[in-house]
């Protein structure tokens, strides 16, 4: 995604949550005279990838246009426990609105990134690509897709208006695979990947015969994956999904497939500790 696109999607992401957070006002930080300044460091407790410093920085630039960010680490590199992540210089009060909605959003998307780092260290030494989905936490899709890349993974279609998935409820809905893949060919502008989920060996061979060039493998049994990637021949992409997990992702990866798709990289992440101390001068 270009950065002027993204820039637009960071705003809306940090208005939100800082009028979600403060409203009419953070009646704590009145306690604190308007004028002081104040320094302050940000602390990783937990190892992780760096990421959504972008996000992080907007929310005290948007309280504190003058605040100063010195980053010790570049968005992407692996931060150890106990390391300093950035050191912040400016006005005491908005530094303390804006720290929560800050640290929120760089736990998630560090979080994201780490977790996705390691999907994709895990198949390494194999050809498979570890891919996204649209279960993402709500509000936040952009932002967790662009960390999803950060990690070294590849993103799937945003939402339902920049690609097509066709699943169980959609072949039955139009009469067979042969229909709607017919229909997809015919009503689908030819930039839009069509996709097409099948269940067993039967329903892939239907949808190679109509001309799926990108099948989704639903919980297929590793012996049947790598069956289909036999079979299929490089006639089209096939992609494994349901079940995956860092402890079997590698096997799945052996099995020759194309794409890796995990929910878990978006949904089931754990937010990665951080604290930020404050040092008035």
């Amino acid at each position: 995604m270009p950065l002027t696109s993204l820039t637009q999607h960071i705003r809306a992401n940090v208005r939100a949550a800082l009028d979600e957070d403060i409203g009419d006002g953070d009646l704590t930080a009145q306690l604190i005279p308007g004028p002081v300044l104040a320094n302050a460091t940000i602390i990783a407790r937990d190892a992780a990838v760096l990421c959504g410093t972008l996000w992080f920085e907007e929310c005290f630039k948007t309280l504190d246009p003058d605040c100063t960010i010195a980053w010790k680490l570049r968005e992407g590199e692996l931060a150890a426990a106990g390391q300093t992540l950035c050191t912040l210089n400016g006005r005491a009060r908005a530094m303390l609105s804006a720290e929560r909605p800050a640290l929120n959003f760089l736990q998630t998307l560090s979080a994201t990134a780490t977790l996705a780092r390691r999907y994709v260290a895990a198949v390494a030494t194999t050809r498979a690509k570890i891919m996204d989905t649209r279960k993402t936490l709500p509000g936040l899709r952009m932002a967790q897709k662009y960390a999803v890349r950060v990690g070294g993974g590849h993103n799937q279609r945003v939402g339902l208006f920049d690609g097509v998935l066709i699943k169980e409820n959609h072949i039955a809905a139009a009469g067979g695979i042969g229909q709607v893949m017919e229909l997809a060919f015919r009503l689908t502008p030819p930039h839009i990947p069509i996709q097409i989920e099948v269940e067993n060996m039967a329903q892939l061979d239907e949808a190679l015969l109509a001309g799926a060039k990108l099948i989704l493998l639903d919980n297929f049994s590793l012996a049947d994956m790598q069956l289909a990637v036999e079979h299929a021949a490089g006639r089209a992409e096939l992609e494994a999904s349901g079940g995956i997990t860092l402890d079997n992702v590698n096997l799945v990866a052996a099995t020759g497939v194309d794409r890796i798709s995990i929910g878990a990289l978006t949904k089931d992440i754990q937010a990665v500790d951080l604290s930020m101390r404050v040092i008035l001068p």
